[in-house]
């Protein structure tokens, strides 16, 4: 394995671990900002997810629930199949962009 996959995703995990807020749901005192904060959030994740980055997507998903944790606007919990539905759409996309991955990966070592 490459050291550069894990790096960003333990920078990733120290960032959430280094924050207290994070566990402790407060109400942030400028919903607005919450709100702007976490559309840009969001347009970033459609971004990442249309120009195949699903790190970066599922990095911007850790630091929108964050955001949203902080903010006290975390969705109610989901049910079990709910949850199940989404983590099909991400094993969906993830296959997906392995395959373009795979097939960029083969033209490059025959050479076309």
């Amino acid at each position: 394995m490459h050291l550069t996959f894990f790096i960003p995703t333990l920078l990733a995990l120290a960032t959430l671990l280094a924050l207290p807020a994070a566990s402790q749901p407060t109400v942030n005192a400028d919903p607005a900002g919450c709100k702007n904060e976490e559309a840009a959030l969001l347009q970033e994740m459609e971004v990442a997810q249309t120009r195949g980055r699903m790190l970066q997507r599922r990095q911007l998903a850790e630091q929108l629930t964050a955001l949203q944790t902080r903010c006290g606007t975390l969705p109610p919990a989901q049910s079990r199949e709910a949850s199940i539905a989404r983590l099909q759409k991400e094993i969906a996309a993830l296959r997906t962009e392995l395959d373009r991955a795979e097939t960029e990966l083969r033209k490059l070592r025959h050479g076309l």
